[in-house]
């Protein structure tokens, strides 16, 4: 219904922006295709804006949706992807401005697939199977390594090209399979699972040379994906070139970025061995050179120190204090001596002057009886009894006369 408006009789801002909601109300939801030019997640805001432009014209419309809406596609949607948005126009008339509520988010193409491989990336990262700690390393020098590839592939030519360019030696056990379509993925299982079971084989190349996600999709498969992580033999993945990131390179042991890196990084160069021999052998040469002249330089250094140039001096020194000691010893010992005999001089002295034979020399005398018993008084012995007279030179009978 059109509006009766002149120049007298004109509508409010406020009235136009509000008819303008009204009829943008009375739209349903659509469809749109667009590219995401603009992002904004503000932590903690519960809504999410952005900018979808027309890839094919410069034309762009603001999105609004819940975060939960959004948080269903982060992990694949970002700027600069292409998205399907299910929304709503909606007027918002206190800046005349448009804008689409979106109520649901879609990747358009390769984005879908995408998203379901990034569910199950987390699925079986949740599950440990690219966990660092069971990465294995790759033998420095394996003796048979195991290839799956196409056949007569430009990936196999230059994975056998470049490692044995590198080490002439070097053997291969090859496995040609497909690697695309509705094949592949259970005739690569199965090459993978042969080439394990082999005890000389040391390590398993699965190489494939570039294409489009769909036809790198094989090497995304969980079934392969489990066969790989169940392995006892490394394996090296080298799908692709640089920027093809299949969920393979995430459950190997090593993830080469193209066929040609595997070749490098499995098989070590023989030129370049020979060098690092060459340069490990002059290293350990100079070291022990070096080890040499410094225990020299030690030695001369010793041999130039007073007690080397003159060895009996620490002798001559150690035989002169060995003397004074010696000396010095003996003239203690002689004191000690001197004043023990001097002591037993004066001891004997007193001995013999307290001695009884000392007291029989002055002209006295011991009358003993018969049983040695001596006389100390007159009462003690009887007339005409025998008794016995020691002197100091000697002993002579007496008899009692009373």
């Amino acid at each position: 219904m059109g509006l009766n408006t002149s120049a007298d009789t004109p509508l409010p801002v406020g009235e136009v922006s509000r008819l303008i909601g009204g009829w943008i109300d009375r739209l349903g939801a659509v469809w749109v295709e667009g590219q995401i030019t603009q992002l904004s997640r503000r932590p903690g805001a519960g809504v999410v804006f952005m900018t979808l432009r027309d890839p094919s014209h410069d034309i762009s419309v603001s999105v609004t949706c819940y975060r939960q809406v959004f948080d269903a596609v982060a992990d694949v949607v970002s700027e600069g992807a292409r998205v399907v948005v299910h929304a709503k126009p909606e007027w918002y008339a206190p800046r005349g401005q448009l804008s689409l509520r979106a109520a649901e988010i879609r990747p358009v193409g390769v984005g879908e697939l995408l998203a379901r491989l990034e569910q199950l990336k987390k699925a079986l990262a949740g599950e440990g199977l690219f966990a660092a700690d069971r990465k294995r390393p790759l033998p420095f020098l394996p003796q048979l390594i195991g290839l799956v590839c196409g056949r007569a592939s430009a990936a196999e030519r230059d994975v056998l090209e470049n490692a044995r360019h590198r080490w002439p030696a070097v053997r291969f056990e090859v496995r040609n399979v497909p690697v695309q379509g509705v094949h592949a993925v259970p005739q690569v299982v199965q090459a993978v699972k042969e080439l394990d079971e082999l005890a000389e084989v040391d390590v398993i190349i699965v190489a494939r040379g570039g294409g489009s996600v769909e036809d790198l999709l094989p090497f995304s498969d969980e079934q392969l994906v489990r066969t790989v992580a169940a392995c006892r033999t490394p394996v090296v993945s080298a799908i692709g070139h640089e920027p093809d990131n299949p969920l393979l390179d995430h459950v190997a042991d090593l993830r080469a970025s193209t066929p040609t890196d595997a070749a490098k990084k499995v098989v070590p160069d023989v030129g370049e061995e020979l060098e690092r021999i060459a340069f490990l052998r002059e290293r350990a040469r100079r070291g022990v050179t070096a080890l040499l002249e410094r225990e020299e330089r030690g030695l001369a250094h010793a041999l130039a120190r007073p007690c080397m140039e003159r060895p009996h001096r620490m002798v001559e020194e150690r035989e002169e204090q060995i003397t004074a000691y010696a000396d010095r010893a003996r003239r203690t010992l002689g004191h000690l001596l001197d004043r023990a005999e001097s002591e037993l001089a004066h001891t004997h002295a007193r001995v013999v002057a307290l001695s009884p034979k000392a007291t029989l020399q002055r002209g006295y005398a011991v009358l003993q009886k018969e049983d040695g018993a001596v006389v100390r008084a007159a009462d003690e012995v009887t007339g005409g009894e025998a008794l016995r007279a020691r002197v100091a030179e000697g002993s002579f009978p007496v008899r009692v006369d009373i």
